[in-house]
């Protein structure tokens, strides 16, 4: 019986926390806060509200984990250059150390995982045409 893509999906979330959770534990992150900290690393310098919508988090967590991870000075807070009552978050240069380290990690991770999707989809795709 095939398996519905949203358990697939979370599944494949499940394996790459896992995967990720020593080196977390390392640097003492929570994945949450290694979400906030790896949608910086792909752009730097977003508004609260954006970030929020790429680290997958309520604007109230992402405030609260954003407020420890500047404390640890993984992150910087700034006024934004063309709007003043704006703020935007980046990476400090220790937080884009740390987002290297765990990024290079994660992207191992995915990649096995797309070899197993890869195959999934293969062992679909054959059953599929033997009906």
């Amino acid at each position: 019986m095939p398996t519905s893509l949203l358990l697939l999906l979370k599944r494949a979330e499940r394996r790459i926390e896992l995967g990720l959770q020593e080196l977390l534990d390392e640097f003492e992150l929570t994945i949450e806060q290694w979400r906030i900290m790896a949608a910086l690393h792909e752009e730097a310098g977003q508004p609260m509200s954006v970030l929020a919508e790429a680290a997958v988090l309520p604007a109230a967590s992402l405030t609260r984990h954003v407020d420890k991870l500047v404390e640890r000075g993984l992150i910087v807070r700034r006024v934004h250059a063309a709007d003043k009552r704006r703020i935007v978050a980046a990476l400090s240069p220790v937080g884009s150390t740390v987002a290297i380290r765990v990024s290079a990690v994660q992207r191992e991770l995915e990649a096995e995982l797309a070899d197993y999707f890869q195959m999934e989809i293969h062992e679909r795709s054959g059953s599929a045409t033997q009906r």
